[in-house]
């Protein structure tokens, strides 16, 4: 079993103020794989403080010190692509080929692009052409608090500490005491990749204890969380005590509008297998389909056609089915809503309860989907957090819309025809940071984040690297005097 027992502050694995030793669980078999501490505030005082200190000297370095320094980590993530993708599985359960194919490679990504838009980005520019002696200038906004998920791991922990450091922050990072471990191999990256002592700091811990006492601290300068809406308002609750800076990327149930002229078969298709990636584990999944009602009976069947066609297996073993969820609290959970969704009155086309036929341990769920769902019941409501997909019939345009909008969320969107010009209609209407017309895919650099209840702030490309930059104006700046 492993032991990763120590946390990384001020360029050193230390051991924790207080030793409060904690099993991580694999939720293929229920076993725990390795042990780690979880933190305290003393623990993140400690960080906070080296974080402080390497602040003075890492925000003044040139763009080309930071852009040095994210090469050589790309150069080492990039070699120990294995290494992460393992941990992944292991700790989350995703299979090894998504693993390695999507979870890891997803963070080396981030850092090439981060690593472009630092090359081209201007910190320092005239107002406008008319005002050349007021100049705006972008500085690194100083200490930043960086909690991330489970769910996807190395895309939330990439998309955070290397922004931040590229602007010139120094960071202290906690990520999900449910998959710790990839977070760990990370930190050996930046020790490994030469950052100096103190510009990455991490502490493992969970939420109220450690994740507090981040958002609370007056030596934080920012917040940036990802994880369920629920807990992004306790941290904002607890980050304006010192008006510090806060960034959430939160939950959402995000539409996937199919219209009668689209391409039925592959929509639906697509539909289903985007929502059933990653065991329904992604913010972003599409999960209520909105069917025009001419074609809802055929599109039903189609999904309850491909739902049978999705394998569950073992994590361990490369292919493209799907693995458990993440923990057994998350799988009481989807089973809960399963269970309501049935009580509710929807009419369950495929999957169900329990584990799937060969399946007696483990976090396995069968792959769900409903129809004949309204948009009040709880199943097209609440984040599920699992293969689970709500089926909802809609008569025109307007309903459609009027449908997609009626959540507190407001993530993505996905919409589906034939008829190019009304697809950019509706996306202008839906209420979300992200609109996907026909399937198609996000390039590096697009920015992620929503509205409403979605959260605040964007991740990724520009958007991403100024969430970690105050702005300055200046009047009366010679250009002459350099």
């Amino acid at each position: 079993m492993l032991r990763k027992t120590d946390f990384f502050i001020d360029g050193k694995w230390v051991a924790p103020v207080e030793p409060k030793e904690l099993e991580v669980i694999n939720p293929a078999d229920e076993q725990p794989f390795a042990v780690i501490s979880l933190g305290s505030a003393a623990d993140v005082d400690k960080a906070v403080a080296a974080a402080r200190r390497a602040f003075e000297s890492w925000s003044v370095t040139s763009r080309e010190q930071r852009l040095a320094a994210l090469e050589r980590l790309l150069a080492v993530y990039t070699a120990r692509m294995q290494d992460m993708a393992k941990a992944i599985s292991d700790e989350m359960g995703a299979p090894i080929s998504l693993a390695l194919e999507a979870q890891a490679a997803s963070g080396a990504g981030h850092i090439k692009a981060f690593i472009r838009t630092l090359r081209d980005y201007a910190f320092e520019a005239p107002l406008d052409e008319r005002n050349p002696q007021e100049r705006i200038v972008h500085e690194p906004i100083g200490v930043c608090g960086l909690i991330t998920p489970w769910n996807w791991p190395m895309n939330q922990v990439t998309l955070k500490v290397v922004p931040a450091i590229a602007a010139g922050c120094t960071v202290v990072l906690k990520p999900s005491e449910i998959a710790p471990v990839s977070s760990i191999v990370f930190a050996e990256m930046m020790e490994e990749a030469g950052f100096p002592a103190g510009v990455f700091n991490m502490v493992n811990g969970d939420g109220p204890t450690v994740g507090e006492a981040m958002s609370r601290h007056p030596g934080i300068d920012m917040m940036s969380f990802t994880g369920s809406t629920r807990a992004g308002i306790a941290v904002a609750k607890a980050s304006a005590e010192t008006i510090k800076r806060v960034a959430l990327e939160l939950g959402g149930k995000s539409p996937n509008i199919v219209f009668a002229d689209s391409d039925l078969e592959a929509a639906v298709a697509r539909g289903v297998r985007h929502c059933f990636n990653n065991t329904g584990q992604s913010c972003n999944a599409p999960t209520r389909m909105l069917v025009e009602r001419p074609v809802y009976d055929r599109a039903v069947g189609i999904a309850a056609d491909v739902a049978a066609t999705v394998k569950v297996g073992n994590p361990a073993e490369a292919g493209d089915h799907i693995g458990p969820l993440s923990s057994e609290m998350q799988f009481t959970k989807v089973q809960a809503m399963i269970e309501k969704g049935i009580k509710e009155g929807a009419r369950l086309v495929a999957g169900g309860l329990g584990r799937p036929e060969g399946f007696n341990r483990g976090y396995f769920v069968r792959p769900t989907i409903f129809a004949d769902v309204d948009n009040d019941m709880a199943i097209a409501r609440e984040e599920i957090f699992g293969p689970v997909l709500a089926m909802i019939p809609f008569d025109t345009e307007d309903d459609a819309v009027a449908i997609a909008n009626d959540t507190p969320y407001g993530l993505s969107a996905y919409v589906q025809s034939g008829d190019q010009a009304k697809a950019q209609r509706v996306a202008r209407r839906l209420r979300a940071g992200m609109v996907q017309l026909n399937g198609t895919g996000r390039p590096a650099g697009s920015p992620f984040g929503g509205y409403k209840q979605s959260g605040l702030g964007r991740e990724g490309g520009k958007w991403g690297l100024e969430d970690f930059l105050e702005v300055k104006a200046v009047s009366g700046w010679d250009e002459a005097a350099g």
